[in-house]
């Protein structure tokens, strides 16, 4: 990408230059190399994109976030899992999975957090579950996901999700960025927001059970 943005800038001053003094072969010459770059840059994005596997992660295994930035000092992971009928006042529909997910940074010095995080439970099946943000409100006090921590900092979140009794193979997928990151993203080779690049999940296993929180 930066090889790409880069030559792109060396390009438009060629074609400047070309249009200054009006060479039509330094035109072709520059927009042949701009399509073939082009070419050569989908095929490498597809290939690698088509090439990526899925990833489960378990408990206590991070995911890192990386970004257009390529800063991927911050990271996620699932610390526990546990399910319950009913939280405060609240009683699930199906199951209540409180998940509780760590974030954490092994920066050396820059204070750093997430960016619009966006989690969401996906079964066997593809289909996904928004968190119940209500229920979540019946826990203790506790950051938002985007909370910026220093070096070698970290916090832990508990994140509700309602999900149907006898629900198979539950996964968490959890990403962050703002809408023109994940255009940015898409178009990043080997990024995993980068089209058709498989996604890395976490495993929402349980861990223990629980008639209610209070």
């Amino acid at each position: 990408m930066l090889m790409t943005v880069g030559g792109l800038i060396v390009a438009a001053i060629l074609l400047a230059i070309a249009w200054l003094n009006e060479s039509t072969w330094l035109k072709k010459f520059v927009l042949g190399g701009v399509a073939i770059w082009f070419g050569f840059y989908v095929i490498v994005l597809l290939a690698t994109s088509f090439n990526s596997e899925e990833r489960s992660l378990g408990l206590n295994e991070p995911k890192e976030f990386c970004g257009f930035y390529l800063d991927c000092h911050m990271h996620a992971a699932v610390t526990g899992v546990r399910r319950a009928k009913t939280i405060g006042d609240r009683k699930a529909k199906g199951e209540f999975y409180i998940v509780n997910v760590n974030i954490f940074s092994d920066a050396a010095k820059a204070t750093l957090g997430l960016i619009t995080v966006d989690a969401q439970a996906i079964d066997a099946n593809g289909n996904m579950y928004t968190r119940d943000e209500l229920a979540e409100e019946q826990l203790h006090p506790q950051l938002p996901f985007e909370t910026h921590i220093g070096p070698e900092e970290n916090f832990d979140k508990e994140i509700v999700f309602d999900l149907p009794v006898g629900v198979e193979q539950p996964k968490l997928d959890i990403r962050e960025g703002y809408g023109i990151d994940h255009v940015i993203e898409a178009f990043l080779i080997g990024d995993e927001d980068s089209i058709f690049h498989k996604r890395n999940y976490f495993k929402l296993q349980e861990q223990n059970i629980a008639s209610s929180v209070k």
